[in-house]
């Protein structure tokens, strides 16, 4: 009797990525990296902009803070790694069934991230931790790629999305 598994069953073969959804998904992942190296710098005790009294009462620096700051730089590194999956033609952990609606949801939220984000940068409180206009320009400077990852995950979801529905699944030889 044979059992077909995961480890034998057949390939399946659909159209590749286009070399600009290739493009555009290296670029997602590249975005959150100014950030992450800000956050990290914040979190070494590099000065970037906040007061010492800043960092122990708002960041909790030194203290838990530095373990939240650096996890939350590895966690949005691995979260921008996500439109890698959609234009990998040769690893494909979820069926595109599943990893479809999953990164239209991720691109309704990266929308809604940013707008809230955009809020709270441009709010009073946010702009009176910094101590001066250097370190804010160079805070937005280090965050300011990040608005790109929703227009940028929106356009690689669709590209998966049309080559996906475009070409009906067919068994590789």
């Amino acid at each position: 009797m044979y059992v077909m598994t995961t480890a034998t069953a057949p390939l399946l073969a659909s159209a590749p990525a286009p070399v600009w959804a290739r493009r555009v998904a290296h670029a997602i992942a590249l975005c959150a990296v100014p950030s992450g190296l800000w956050r990290i710098a914040m979190a070494s005790g590099v000065h970037v902009g906040y007061s010492d009294q800043a960092l122990r009462d708002v960041f909790d620096i030194p203290g838990w803070g530095i373990a939240y700051v650096v996890g939350l730089s590895v966690l949005a590194e691995l979260a921008a790694m996500f439109p890698l999956l959609l234009v990998n033609d040769r690893w494909r952990p979820l069926h595109p069934r599943v990893l479809a609606p999953l990164a239209w949801t991720a691109s309704g939220v990266l929308v809604l991230v940013a707008l809230w984000q955009l809020v709270v940068a441009f709010t009073v409180e946010s702009q009176t931790y910094m101590s001066s206009a250097t370190a804010q320009a160079v805070w937005g400077v280090a965050f300011a790629p990040l608005f790109a990852i929703p227009a940028l995950m929106t356009a690689v979801t669709w590209s998966y999305t049309k080559r996906h529905r475009a070409r009906p699944w067919t068994r590789r030889r």
